[in-house]
């Protein structure tokens, strides 16, 4: 099984690389966010490599980093989330806008990828609640200073939850207004009301 590919960029397309390594060609597929990091045609470049083999084919991944490449071995246990959907879903989202999506439950923000309609997102979200806390140690607590991690009880409750709904409700995304309210509830400690995670999440998000 390749593992990684240490080569020279050959080809860039819309959903693939072709890696040279030693005179032979690897086709690579990868997210828009990992193609979009690769230098120049004929510059050396590393990636991190999940293979896929199966009857009619061996079909290579790859990655910029580890911690895509961990989210993507995720994200192909959910039942109807193959290789491509997940690719498409890496594309969208960064691995720590994915992580902070489950956190905040937001089907819209996981919806926005090619392949993903409400059912399947809704799906994402329910099966990886509890999984993503495994991918890179904590990647929420990573991307998120203060907030908890998915594992530990990721949807908000009490005053973080209608504190979040109050800004929803005022146009800001599931996962900018969940993300904001952590921040805003890491300053002020879990007691925090209503009251006083509001104008606090409303001033970071304004920052």
């Amino acid at each position: 099984m390749i593992g990684a590919l240490t080569g020279m960029v050959d080809h860039v397309g819309k959903d693939e690389a072709v890696i040279d390594v030693g005179g032979v060609g690897y086709l690579v597929f990868a997210s828009a966010r990992t193609l979009d990091a690769l230098p120049p045609g004929g510059s050396q470049v590393r990636l991190m490599i999940e293979t896929h083999v199966r009857e009619d084919h061996i079909h290579l991944y790859g990655f910029a980093d580890r911690q895509e490449r961990d989210w993507f071995r995720l994200l192909t246990t959910v039942q109807g989330v193959g290789a491509r959907v997940a690719l498409a879903l890496l594309s969208v989202l960064t691995p720590d806008a994915l992580a902070t999506a489950i956190a905040a439950q937001d089907r819209a923000a996981v919806a926005q990828a090619e392949g993903i309609g409400p059912k399947l997102a809704a799906r994402i979200l329910n099966e990886l609640r509890d999984k993503a806390g495994t991918v890179g140690g904590d990647p929420l607590a990573d991307a998120l200073p203060g907030a908890r991690s998915p594992a530990g009880g990721a949807a908000p409750q009490g005053a973080a939850a209608e504190a979040v709904s109050a800004l929803v409700n005022l146009g800001y995304g599931r996962s900018e207004a969940f993300a904001a309210v952590n921040r805003a509830a890491g300053e002020t400690g879990e007691s925090a009301t209503v009251e006083q995670l509001i104008p606090l999440a409303l001033k970071d998000l304004s920052a």
